[in-house]
């Protein structure tokens, strides 16, 4: 979501939490399922997860079964299933601060756990360049951020914190081999191989070792008729089974390719400017109208609305949110870029429940965010600590 950047610092933050009008506070009924991620596949007790994971699809555990997500990790039931048993923030959540040029991770209380780079590693000559949306990559080893105005992807080691350029030049756009050209949502598959949308190349490709290997849309022709021609992109979330959901943002379609190449459906769906398309257990959508005001919608696959949040006015008013997210406790996170704030909805009532940073008021200090465009979370370990390799997509 393409938009100048002010280089900043890092700080611990503390934020203001506000509300909007929409229903009384939350409550979680639950039923019995079978949760088959869960350790031992013991039956246990969930939510049924209002709007995002209704009983009829599963549940809240439906979120983060083997099925539903790619590349599951061993922890990853049991991680998740506390975190869907805690009111706000049920975990840790990883902000791409793009206009700060930096990566953090906060805890539910707001506080800095992570962030990159540090002192030391601006010393070394480590940094980022608007760095748009970040995610763990499975495994929990590493961080993939695709740097969208600096043309390339990167990837950060955790431990070491080192910093590798994993396509793309610097600097320089292009759509070509060995360039990108606005490069929007890199995901980290399981086999080592990332996948990004080439956003003005007109194109999602599949890298590994430096190299293309697979690519869907033809580079620089843009116009809608995937899978071999695809207008500009600004999504490409991996599915189970190895296929992508597309957002392409003229004309605001959204497609599913398989992991075969095949076009299973292309539809339109009813906002502006389509962005990061998620999907939902049941063949549902979540998605974010990166528009103002914006919109969240979930939606069927015929493009149904199913569910909406999108005040004109006040605070719960959203301004180009970018990207909007399940969490395991039936919440919906989302960045609301142009707010320069992070927020926690619960889609049962509408209501704001928890926010990072500070509505309207850009800045690098204590709480504060500036244009943040990418996020990821990360559920607590046994410890308490944040378990990057508990981490599944979508």
């Amino acid at each position: 979501m393409w938009a100048v950047p002010i280089a900043g610092t890092v700080l611990v933050a503390v934020v203001i939490v506000m509300s909007v009008a929409g229903g009384s506070s939350k409550s979680h009924g639950s039923s019995t399922l079978r949760d088959s991620a869960g350790a031992g596949g013991k039956s246990t007790a969930i939510v049924p997860g209002g709007p995002i994971a209704p009983a009829a699809f599963g549940g809240l555990a439906a979120l983060w079964a083997p099925q539903n997500v790619v590349g599951s990790q061993s922890g990853t039931g049991s991680a998740y299933e506390a975190a869907s048993k805690l009111a706000g923030m049920p975990g840790y959540l990883l902000i791409a601060d793009r206009g700060n040029n930096r990566i953090l991770v906060v805890d539910a209380r707001r506080n800095v756990v992570f962030h990159y780079p540090t002192a030391a590693d601006l010393a070394a000559g480590r940094r980022l360049f608007y760095n748009d949306d970040t995610f763990v990559e499975p495994g929990g080893l590493a961080l993939i951020a695709n740097e969208e105005d600096n043309n390339d992807i990167v990837q950060v080691n955790l431990a070491d914190h080192s910093l590798h350029v994993i396509f793309g030049h610097p600097g320089q756009a292009g759509s070509d081999a060995t360039h990108v050209h606005t490069p929007d949502d890199a995901y980290m598959l399981p086999d080592g191989t990332f996948t990004v949308a080439d956003a003005y190349g007109c194109r999602i490709i599949f890298v590994r070792e430096h190299r293309i290997v697979r690519q869907y849309g033809t580079s620089n022709v843009c116009r809608h008729e995937p899978p071999r021609y695809l207008n500009a992109v600004n999504g490409d979330t991996p599915l189970p089974g190895g296929g992508v959901l597309v957002s392409e943002i003229n004309g605001s379609w959204i497609d599913e390719i398989s992991s075969t190449g095949k076009l299973v459906f292309a539809m339109k769906v009813p906002v502006s400017y389509p962005s990061d398309p998620q999907p939902l257990p049941g063949g549902r959508i979540l998605l974010a109208d990166y528009a103002n005001p914006g919109h969240l919608l979930i939606v069927n696959r015929h493009g149904k609305v199913l569910w909406r949040y999108g005040p004109s006015q006040g605070a719960g008013r959203l301004d180009h949110p970018s990207l909007a997210m399940a969490l395991p406790n039936g919440d919906i996170v989302v960045n609301d870029d142009y707010r320069d704030r992070v927020l926690e909805i619960d889609p049962r009532t509408n209501r704001i429940v928890w926010q990072y940073g500070h509505t309207d008021q850009p800045g690098s200090g204590p709480g504060y965010l500036n244009i943040p465009d990418g996020m990821d979370f990360i559920p607590a370990g046994p410890k308490g600590l944040p378990d990057y390799a508990a981490v599944v997509h979508p």
